[in-house]
């Protein structure tokens, strides 16, 4: 972006998604790895090879849009480092430079959430936000939340209301 200049800021619409639209990566598949981000190219490869579309039950993949660019994504899957089936991972999470700080990655992860409530026990992440707290119980992931604890659904309801 250029010194001094400023982005409207528009809402950004989340939806769910069964796939990424050939092309639509394109923006954020560069720009990630200009800068040494590796999220993108894994959700592209994994997607393209068929050994991760957000398709076994409660997963799903969330894209961000302004108007018709996309600018994020986020997925949920069965967290693949664990050895039971109720807990959830929050991956590829990656929001073009230009639009962060603009609400966009929060909306993502809010959309994760949400489709996570009632399938899964536990979601797992390398993010601090949101309710997640720093867990150094378990190697392959560095924060927690529980989703059927109060404290939990304390902060599910103090966000819905903002």
């Amino acid at each position: 972006m250029l010194k001094g200049a400023s982005l409207a800021v528009t809402p950004a619409i989340i939806e769910r998604v069964t796939g990424p639209p050939a092309g639509a990566l394109d923006d954020l598949l560069a720009e990630s790895e200009r800068e040494g981000s590796r999220f993108v190219r894994r959700l592209f490869d994994e997607w393209t090879a068929g050994t991760n579309r957000f398709d076994r039950p409660g997963e799903a993949l969330f894209a961000a849009r302004l108007g018709d660019r996309l600018i994020g994504v986020c997925g949920l899957n069965i967290d693949p480092y664990a050895a039971a089936p109720n807990v959830g991972r929050v991956r590829r999470l990656y929001v073009l430079t230009a639009y962060r700080r603009l609400g966009a990655a929060r909306h993502l992860v809010l959309a994760v959430l949400e489709a996570a409530r009632g399938r899964f026990d536990v979601l797992r992440l390398r993010y601090e936000s949101l309710g997640f707290r720093p867990n150094a119980e378990t190697a392959d992931s560095t924060h927690v939340l529980e989703l059927g604890s109060p404290a939990s659904e304390a902060t599910h309801h103090s966000m819905k209301e903002r």
